[in-house]
């Protein structure tokens, strides 16, 4: 009976339970239907938006460097070379401050500046700073592997010159940028360069690659560049121009050394040099190409040419007889003088004596528009085009600036201004048979450059002649002679030009010459700016150099003795 009357109470009760059970299964069908609604949308018309978001966060786009074009000499052996590095960098947002100093001695950094600029770059909103570039690979491996917040490396290459201060010169440098910035490196910049490539990627937090999606373009390798170098003869002229340098503390010096058959540059050296690979403590006067960019008065190694020049007009010949008593004249209110009084001196005797009074009664005879004509067909004021940043021209006055005085000033040399690069190329004119070709310093498959007649070969080879009697008994440049070879080469001592005019005490010691005589192989002009002490002549200072740098580049080249005084088997031995 006590039971009964509860029983609709539980029939309520089991019906507002089903309710609820149905309000709670409808509530979940809603949610379940909205979250497929929300699939759905997400897979169709959100679907780019997502995928654009997610490759923000892990796709990128990895730039490849390119490898710059490696320099060489003509044998193939390496003068730039370009070398694998990476550039690690850091997310000033993301770094932690406190592992800074310890990366910084791992670089071997100031912590304090690292601390300082990382937090100067984080004020400042930005996102990236470079922490050390160009480290060496397996250094940088040790810092990526730690896995620390913000740092980050990039592949990049770096510039080694195995030759260093030998060819920096010629060679040049890069910046830290890989862009050329002195020297054939910045004259072939673009032909260096190359083509950067690039790819798509997954990297993960830490910037590593997880995954290669595809490649936009593949990296192109610079062209390389192959010059006419020769780095053995460039290795000995630098050497022994160094020495000379040091010996006589002269405040410069340059050496040419050119192919006398086809006028292709062998060596080319200048001093002080600079180490492109140490540039601590650079000093942007020691990157000047001094044989190349440097203006000189060439003094009497222009002799020759104002003799070649008489001899080609027909008026004289070899044993033509000048009379230079008393040993000086008078031009206008200037007296040149000679060394002393030559008396009759025949042409060959005015190149083996070095007589200015000579080559004045010369210049004299033939004339102010013959000389002019005569020295510019030799390349005298003209440029040689190799193609250097600031390549000097060199001058040479107009006919109508020729006065007496200065005609007779340019016949021995002063009054005009070549570089020993333009000396060295005027020289060619008597090994080649009085013909001269441009000069070449970068090996090309044409080489059938036009030769421009100077003077005929009978006269070339007249002058060559008379260039031996130099270096012989009673010649100007005895201490130019090179044991087991004929030697043949004018000596040049040019007062240096100061504020107030021509300096007393300042002198460029010049030598130019050719070896062996008998068939030309090599020409070589050595200049000493500005040498200290007692010794100033280019016989004294720059002729021995000259010696010591052609003697070793002929028996490198194997080029055989030819006066007979010397057997083959003791040249080939060694220096004498």
């Amino acid at each position: 009976m006590n039971a009964r009357p509860n029983e609709p109470q539980q029939t309520v009760l089991t019906g507002m339970q089903r309710w609820r059970f149905a309000l709670v299964l409808g509530v979940f069908g809603c949610l379940l239907g909205g979250v497929l609604v929300r699939l759905v949308l997400l897979h169709t018309i959100d679907q780019p938006f997502l995928f654009e978001q997610g490759e923000k966060r892990t796709v990128r786009e990895d730039v490849q460097p390119a490898m710059r074009g490696m320099i060489t000499d003509r044998f193939g052996k390496p003068l730039a070379v370009s070398t694998p590095v990476v550039n690690l960098w850091l997310n000033p947002q993301q770094v932690n401050l406190q592992e800074l100093p310890q990366l910084a001695k791992d670089l071997g950094l100031p912590a304090k500046d690292l601390v300082k600029k990382t937090k100067r770059a984080a004020e400042q909103g930005r996102s990236f700073a470079y922490l050390k570039r160009q480290v060496e690979p397996g250094a940088a491996r040790q810092i990526l592997d730690r896995r620390l917040a913000g740092v980050y490396g990039e592949d990049d290459f770096r510039r080694f010159y195995p030759a260093a201060e030998v060819a920096a010169h010629t060679v040049g440098i890069v910046s830290i940028d890989g862009k050329g910035q002195e020297g054939l490196e910045l004259a072939f910049d673009q032909y260096l360069q190359g083509q950067e490539g690039s790819r798509q990627v997954v990297k993960d937090l830490y910037g590593n690659v997880i995954k290669q999606l595809k490649v936009n373009s593949v990296a192109t390798p610079g062209a390389n560049l192959t010059l006419t170098l020769d780095l053995r003869l460039q290795y000995l002229a630098y050497r022994e121009l160094k020495a000379a340098v040091a010996q006589h503390h002269a405040k410069s010096g340059s050496a040419v050394l050119l192919d006398a058959h086809t006028g292709d540059v062998l060596a080319l050296v200048g001093q002080p040099s600079y180490n492109p690979n140490n540039r601590a403590g650079l000093r942007p006067e020691h990157m000047r190409n001094r044989a190349v960019a440097d203006l000189i008065e060439p003094g009497s190694t222009m002799k020759p040419f104002t003799v070649a020049a008489a001899l080609e007009s027909g008026r004289f010949s070899p044993r033509s007889e000048v009379n230079t008593a008393p040993g000086y004249v008078r031009v206008k209110n200037k007296t040149i003088r000679d060394h002393t009084n030559y008396g009759v001196l025949d042409i060959t005797g005015i190149i083996t004596k070095s007589s200015n009074v000579g080559v004045t009664y010369l210049s004299r005879e033939l004339g102010a528009d013959n000389i002019w004509a005569f020295f510019s067909k030799a390349g005298i004021g003209q440029a040689n085009v190799l193609g250097f940043p600031g390549e000097a021209v060199g001058s040479l006055p107009y006919p109508e600036q020729l006065d007496a005085l200065r005609l007779a000033t340019v016949s021995y040399g002063y009054g005009l201004s070549v570089s020993p690069l333009q000396l060295a190329h005027a020289y060619t004119a008597f090994t080649q048979k009085g013909c001269i070709r441009p000069l070449r310093l970068i090996v090309t498959d044409d080489n059938t450059a036009n030769c421009d007649q100077v003077m005929s070969a009978k006269v070339a080879r007249q002058v060559l002649d008379m260039l031996e009697t130099v270096t012989g008994k009673g010649g100007t440049g005895t201490r130019a002679r090179v044991a087991g070879y004929r030697v043949g080469g004018k000596t040049g001592t040019a007062h240096k030009v100061g504020q107030q005019g021509y300096e007393d005490s300042e002198y460029t010691a010049v030598f130019a010459g050719v070896a062996p005589i008998s068939d030309p192989d090599l020409i070589l002009v050595v200049v000493i700016d500005s040498p200290q002490g007692k010794e100033y002549y280019g016989g004294e200072v720059a002729a021995p150099v000259f010696s010591r740098i052609m003697g070793q580049s002929l028996r490198l080249r194997q080029v055989a003795p030819d006066d007979g005084k010397v057997s083959t088997l003791r040249m080939a031995g060694g220096p004498a």
